[in-house]
């Protein structure tokens, strides 16, 4: 609590904090490419961060619980209200601890069986994070699982509008530490990299969650360095769409 008090004088003195759409305009620059079209089905897949809790027996799209309580329920609930006309149908299928071979197992059912319009892929912490406890993965197959998983999809879903999402770790926190990096770094650059070769939509998570750290500590934003806190789940769902909706 003391460190953040010493934070907030520190910023209350350096000048003013930014809101939400503040860190996020300063960090998303990039213009958006994906237009939502009418009846679109839009798919969140990835890792806890994309779980969020939800109910994976719940096979109703646009229901709380399908979405979870994280970035996915905040960002589905904006598109919702903002598309109703188009009435959008919008489903998350991520499942907490997934690394990319994990996605690729499920992926008929989880993916491509569902169709989607616009796909919305975030994954990678975990494959660097479990190698400090067993798991035996590198960035080398990280990068190649992801990118063999793209093209399977494109492959099946040739008009998907994709979207690649940065995996971020936030350090000074319980579960991220100075140990880290550079490492995981090469994961975030990978992610990026794929991006770009495949002409999807990136979201750069990780300078948003930087950018954050500007106006609050990064505990405030997350709890562990990984999961985000409400505000973080806002701050992400706010930067997907600046990212991703034109």
């Amino acid at each position: 609590m003391d460190t953040r008090r010493t934070f907030l004088k520190k910023i209350a003195v350096g000048g003013a904090m930014l809101s939400i759409p503040g860190i996020v305009s300063a960090a998303v620059v990039k213009p958006s490419k994906i237009t939502v079209n009418k009846g679109d089905v839009i798919l969140f897949q990835g890792d806890s961060i994309t779980d969020a809790g939800r109910d994976r027996n719940s096979k109703t799209p646009n229901t709380p619980s399908m979405m979870g309580n994280g970035y996915v329920m905040l960002t589905a609930g904006n598109l919702l209200h903002k598309f109703a006309d188009r009435q959008p149908v919008i489903y998350n299928k991520g499942i907490s601890g997934n690394k990319v071979y994990q996605l690729a197992e499920r992926w008929n059912a989880d993916c491509l069986d569902i169709k989607p319009n616009v796909l919305s892929i975030l994954i990678g912490v975990n494959d660097y994070w479990h190698t400090k406890y067993g798991y035996d993965g590198t960035l080398q197959k990280y990068e190649s699982d992801y990118h063999a998983l793209i093209e399977r999809t494109l492959t099946a879903l040739p008009k998907v509008q994709l979207v690649i999402c940065e995996p971020f770790a936030v350090p000074g926190n319980e579960a991220v530490d100075s140990s880290w990096f550079p490492d995981f770094n090469g994961y975030r650059e990978a992610a990026k990299n794929l991006a770009a070769k495949f002409d999807a939509t990136f979201v750069p998570f990780q300078k948003v969650f930087d950018e954050a750290q500007k106006s609050a500590p990064g505990n405030y934003w997350t709890g562990d360095g990984v999961h985000p806190s409400l505000a973080g789940a806002q701050l992400m769902a706010e930067a997907w769409i600046k990212a991703v909706i034109k």
